[in-house]
């Protein structure tokens, strides 16, 4: 006998009786019914938006952090069609280089290889570990290209002695705008183990090798890249709510970066809306994406000043400890239904930030009303973040620490909690680390395959379906217990080795 429609009704919450409940509900606290499969799970498209006017192909965005997004992070985003947001705990001129250095190429990486100058005698650790340095007239970027130096030549040498003496000529360059499969054409078709990255402009950009190649080809095929309407990858960037930010908001929309992120624990302070206001009206063509908020009247505010899309989350981050220190904050599951609901009426996208631990929380922050997630300890241990790795305890980590620690509040982070003008300074994160994770273009991929098969669970195949199925109360939610959160785990072994790919 097939069931009323009492029945179905009663079958789970739909998700604004479950939300207006007066409590504050993590993604953990919450499970969705499944829904019914009627397509293949690469059938699903998660292409997305960023902001009002910035597109994705996949839903991820790097957080604005000093140990995750920078120049190598945002160039391997953009290429899997995701985003970075290059973090401003720097001098402004060095964060505009930094969007620079990952527009100017269409390649998933930005090596760290050396440039020196043929009077230089550079010893070994002036390699820094990489195999090739490039030799420019001045040893910089934008100097003539006059050859390649080999490490290998280099450590031969009893004494250090001017590259000039070694270096080997110069091969045929290949052009900045080569993608990833144009490039490794390029060393194929010419034989070469390596070539010099060189812009329209002279500019020498990178070096690929042979060897990139090969690594690349390890990892799952890329896919659609994120371009902006220049061709260039998309890179956004951030910045404060203080007078000089300005200054470094120039310099960053010189720099082409295709969305600013207006970076503040709370942004609904009349320093941001101002920031939004004076934005918008110079630089119109630019998207603003204000935040952070979790509640309706936060994002209200920042809406009607003009941004063009919206950070949610407060205090959810593995490092941040705003809600303890505070005591102001909002589950994220709850914050991101909220601010999500009111959002899509206005047009104006919602990026998921913060408490993102696995491929079942990007689900959940999607389908609660999200464009896209923002991460950062899920990407901190990766090849393409900023550090280097170390071993604690036998394991290979790198550092990660929030913006809100003390040691990043030192470089100037303690601006985004509005305490750059306090005399005594209150830590709203920590510093901690986090375990290898290898490249993100590798475990993104395999982290998005598994978000496809959760919206095939749920019968939505593509994001705006997800929506329309939440918007309809066709999607039915659970609150779980304890015990079922533990039962929804792994449980009952000895011992056990967990692989996701």
């Amino acid at each position: 006998m097939a069931a009323s429609s009492a029945d179905l009704a009663d079958d789970g919450f739909a998700a604004p009786r479950l939300f207006s409940q007066g409590v504050s509900y993590t993604y953990d606290d919450v499970i969705f019914l499944p829904g019914y499969i009627g397509f293949p799970a690469d059938a699903v498209d998660l292409s997305t938006r960023l902001s009002r006017r910035v597109m994705l192909s996949v839903p991820c965005v790097a957080s604005p952090m000093d140990t995750v997004s920078e120049a190598a992070m945002a160039a391997a985003m953009a290429s899997l069609g995701a985003a970075a947001v290059v973090h401003c705990n720097t001098e402004p001129h060095a964060q505009a280089a930094i969007v620079r250095a990952a527009k100017s190429r269409r390649l998933p990486f930005v090596s760290s290889v050396p440039f020196f100058s043929p009077s230089s005698a550079p010893t070994l650790n002036d390699f820094a570990g990489n195999e090739y340095a490039i030799v420019t007239e001045r040893g910089d970027s934008l100097s003539r290209l006059v050859g390649v130096a080999v490490a290998a030549d280099a450590a031969s040498r009893e004494v250090p002695v001017a590259v000039s003496e070694y270096m080997r000529p110069t091969p045929r360059s290949a052009s900045a705008s080569f993608d990833f499969e144009k490039a490794a054409a390029f060393l194929a078709d010419e034989g070469l183990d390596y070539a010099p990255l060189v812009s329209d402009d002279g500019e020498v950009v990178d070096l690929i090798t042979a060897r990139d190649v090969e690594r690349i080809r390890s990892y799952p095929k890329l896919g659609k890249p994120s371009l902006g309407a220049d061709g260039k990858f998309v890179v956004a960037s951030s910045i404060g709510t203080r007078e000089d930010d300005k200054g470094r908001l120039e310099q960053l929309v010189k720099a082409g970066a295709n969305a600013i992120v207006i970076d503040s624990s709370q942004g609904n302070s009349i320093y941001q809306l101002d920031m939004i206001k004076f934005a918008k009206k110079m630089y119109p063509e630019v998207d603003l994406i204000g935040g952070n908020v979790v509640t309706i009247a936060q994002a209200q505010n920042l809406i009607e000043a003009g941004a063009d899309g919206l950070r949610v989350g407060m205090g959810s981050g593995s490092i941040c400890t705003t809600q303890e220190v505070c005591a102001v904050g909002r589950g994220q599951a709850t914050a991101v239904y909220k601010v999500s609901s009111y959002a899509k009426d206005h047009n104006v996208p919602v990026i998921a930030d913060g408490g993102i631990s696995n491929s079942g929380h990007i689900v959940k922050a999607l389908s609660l009303g999200a464009s896209t997630v923002m991460m950062g300890s899920f990407l901190a241990g990766s090849h393409e973040a900023p550090g280097t790795y170390e071993y604690k305890d036998g394991h290979r980590v790198k550092k990660y620490r929030g913006m809100g620690s003390l040691e990043a509040m030192t470089k100037g982070s303690d601006a985004r909690y509005l305490g750059d003008t306090l005399k005594l300074k209150v830590a709203q994160g920590v510093v901690g680390a986090v375990a290898d994770k290898g490249s993100v273009l590798r475990f993104i991929p395999y982290t998005m395959q598994a978000v496809k098969q959760g919206f095939q669970d749920l019968g939505a195949d593509s994001l705006q379906s997800a929506h329309d199925l939440l918007r309809s109360e066709t999607l039915r939610l659970e609150v779980r217990t304890g015990a079922a959160q533990v039962e929804g785990g792994i449980h009952g072994l000895v011992s056990y080795e967990k692989k996701s790919f």
